[in-house]
């Protein structure tokens, strides 16, 4: 049983290694916020330059990369719904960088917890051993103790990593869903600013009387 335990730590360890690099690869700031992406944001002051920034999208394939193309590809709609549209797609793009956090958060819990099983284990068969014998070795008992307690140290070093990369992974998340809400912000705002004043200047139109003529 103890082995089966010492199996599970090891596929455990395995796992979260496996996610704590992909995300690490996954979550690289170039790689979810381009800065060619950000710099034709910055540029993009009017509609007649959306299609550069769309050529930009295209070559550089990432979330903000697909928002701005969505929201590019929307303009016609209103701003409000245009909006909506987006937050309903940033939310799916967050929780495609979130994706592998869950696994390291379980792993925090169970790793020390498969480490306290495998100690438990180990420890009633050592003291099982010792009722059955008729005389008590304490230096291999304490050689015995010292081995079984391996385990509950395999399991905080195996949480302890899981942990600091969870923590700083999700945070990470956090700045870079920010990040990609103000830059569609700047985004949207330049793309519609324009349009208030165009409804005023058709309503003045519309309510304003005819001039007489000269004649």
């Amino acid at each position: 049983m103890e082995f089966v335990v010492y199996i599970l730590l090891g596929l455990t360890s395995v796992v979260g290694l496996t996610f704590i690099v992909e995300r690490g690869i996954a979550l690289r700031w170039g790689k979810v916020l381009p800065p060619e992406i950000e710099a034709a944001v910055e540029s993009c002051e009017s509609r007649t330059e959306v299609n550069l920034l769309r050529g930009v999208c295209r070559k550089h394939a990432s979330p903000l990369a697909r928002l701005l193309m969505q929201a590019a590809d929307r303009l016609e709609w209103p701003q409000e719904e245009n909006v909506d549209a987006l937050q309903t797609r940033a939310r799916h793009e967050i929780v495609r960088l979130e994706r592998g956090l869950v696994v390291l958060e379980i792993i925090v819990g169970i790793a020390p917890l498969l480490g306290l099983v495998g100690t438990i284990l180990g420890m009633m068969t050592a003291f099982g051993d010792v009722g059955q014998a008729a005389q008590i070795d304490a230096a291999k008992l304490a050689q015995g103790i010292s081995l079984i307690l391996r385990a509950t140290l395999i399991g905080l070093l195996i949480a302890i990593p899981s942990l600091i990369a969870w923590s700083y992974y999700s945070k990470k998340v956090e700045m870079l869903a920010v990040e990609m809400e103000t830059l569609c912000d700047e985004f949207l705002r330049r793309q519609y600013r324009e349009q208030p004043v165009l409804r005023h200047a058709s309503a003045a139109t519309a309510v304003s009387p005819p001039i007489p003529s000269a004649s």
